[in-house]
């Protein structure tokens, strides 16, 4: 059996994980959802030097102190920044990288600068007791794709304000050809495929990318089929 770590995106939390986790361990997976620090249930611990190295230790530490080792790594949108940055610090904890219609940074990136609609989403920030927040509950990205009203219902108290300086900070590699060798698979929304480079991520994950037509939040909208394909990694694992 496999060991997950699922790391959720921005004005998330642990919490969005729940559908596709406990299916999951149901199949006798040990599964880890973390929140990161300022968000979800930790978001009494807002501070402001939350960045994105703040939240990439936050996992790092995860897998330390949990003595966790060749760990499928999952994130989910702005997940991908934070895995790829604990891959890199953290190689020999990892064993695979798994990208949930996720941001796939190169050395040097920042969220903001690869990812034209969190510029846009930037305008309906706001500054609170001093930190930049945006991807407020109230905003327009309000639901992430998801239509079922009774999951919408579930969500709208859990989603919280995101600060800005995790997506403004640059990813800086430092052992990115360890990295880079981790095994990686891509499971998208069907609607983020115009904007990525096909062919280089079949090339890349040695054909593991699946892809539904669902909104940007696949986890909730899609659990069971979303576990389906975590389930073909763990396997590609041997």
């Amino acid at each position: 059996m496999a060991t997950f770590v699922l790391v959720h995106g921005g004005g998330h939390g642990g919490w969005c994980y729940q559908p596709v986790a406990r299916l999951l361990a149901r199949q006798g997976h040990d599964v880890y959802a973390p929140t990161l620090t300022g968000l979800g249930e930790r978001s009494h611990l807002l501070r402001p030097d939350i960045d994105l190295d703040f939240h990439i230790n936050d996992v790092v530490q995860l897998l330390h102190y949990e003595d966790l080792r060749d760990v499928i790594l999952v994130g989910h949108s702005y997940g991908g920044m934070v895995i790829t940055g604990v891959a890199d610090r953290a190689p020999d904890r990892v064993g695979h990288r798994v990208y949930l219609d996720a941001a796939y940074p190169n050395d040097g990136d920042a969220l903001a600068e690869i990812a034209p609609m969190v510029g846009e989403a930037r305008r309906q920030s706001r500054i609170v007791d001093g930190i930049e927040l945006f991807l407020f509950p109230d905003s327009e990205h309000h639901f992430y794709g998801v239509q079922d009203p009774a999951v919408q219902a579930w969500m709208a108290p859990r989603l919280t304000p995101h600060p800005w300086a995790c997506f403004e900070q640059k990813l800086v590699f430092r052992n990115e050809a360890v990295m880079r060798a981790i095994p990686e698979s891509h499971i998208i929304c069907s609607i983020t495929k115009p904007g990525r480079d096909m062919e280089a991520m079949h090339a890349r994950s040695d054909g593991r990318v699946w892809d539904v037509d669902t909104g940007h939040d696949l986890m909730l909208s899609e659990p069971d089929w979303v576990a389906d394909k975590l389930e073909k990694v763990a396997a590609s694992m041997g």
